[in-house]
């Protein structure tokens, strides 16, 4: 495993964000705090991934909805295949659902968007000394703590969970409104696979059509709301369940 500790006092940022404005944004006000460098900033999480191999950031800020890879996602793959590596969630989502999910992939802090630079730029730093960061935002709202405990408990396993990686991939394209060939195009597979994968989903999900995959992708968290879908999610006993 590459040393992933900060080298020379300079904390190595990557920052994975789909909106470029915001990346750009971010890239230009780090670049101004002492000791912080930013060595790449990607629009997706399977981008990340690829990136954090060949970087190795001390530190990934990390969006939670992005295209072909989302972040709680992205987390999880990057810490089991790059342990070292320390992220931040920074998203505009302070929902509890999805803090603890980002809990439970790994995540080492967690920031709404709404933070100034100057938070960011402590939690980067908290981080990449070790320890975990939450903006006051989150605590004032949430008893982080209770979150951190629920987090290292066993989950009630659901259909969801049951899906290999690669079929939350294609569940997340689907909810996306991919077709079959530009998820075929997007994980360099044959339609054929895309259509295996998709009839496992479905099977575990017990979905029935397209939309009670966008519905499963919706609750699991893969996707962010859309009104242009013309699915609206609606409360169940079982947010992840599908």
């Amino acid at each position: 495993m590459a040393d992933t500790k900060p080298r020379n006092n300079v904390i190595r940022v990557l920052i994975a964000d789909d909106h470029n404005v915001i990346r750009q944004g971010l890239t230009t006000l780090l670049s101004d705090q002492p000791g912080i460098e930013i060595v790449e900033s990607v629009p997706n999480g399977r981008d990340a991934l690829l990136a954090c191999e060949n970087q190795h950031p001390d530190v990934v800020l990390m969006d939670l909805f992005m295209p072909s890879l989302g972040g709680v996602q992205a987390t999880q793959q990057i810490k089991r295949y790059i342990p070292g590596t320390r992220i931040i969630v920074l998203s505009g989502v302070l929902n509890e659902d999805q803090v603890l999910d980002a809990l439970r992939a790994g995540a080492d802090g967690y920031l709404g968007k709404n933070a100034d630079i100057d938070e960011l730029a402590l939690a980067i730093r908290s981080v990449a000394r070790g320890n975990r960061y939450f903006s006051e935002e989150l605590t004032s709202m949430f008893d982080v703590s209770a979150l951190e405990f629920r987090a290292r408990e066993p989950e009630r396993r659901t259909g969801f969970d049951t899906l290999t990686q690669r079929e939350r991939e294609v569940l997340q394209l689907i909810g996306e409104g991919r077709s079959n060939q530009e998820i075929a195009n997007e994980l360099s597979v044959s339609v054929k696979t895309v259509e295996a994968h998709r009839a496992h989903v479905k099977d575990k999900l017990n979905a029935r059509n397209r939309r009670d995959l966008i519905m499963a992708a919706l609750r699991a968290g893969l996707i962010e709301p859309d009104p242009a879908r013309g699915v609206e999610l609606t409360p169940q006993p079982d947010a992840r369940a599908g």
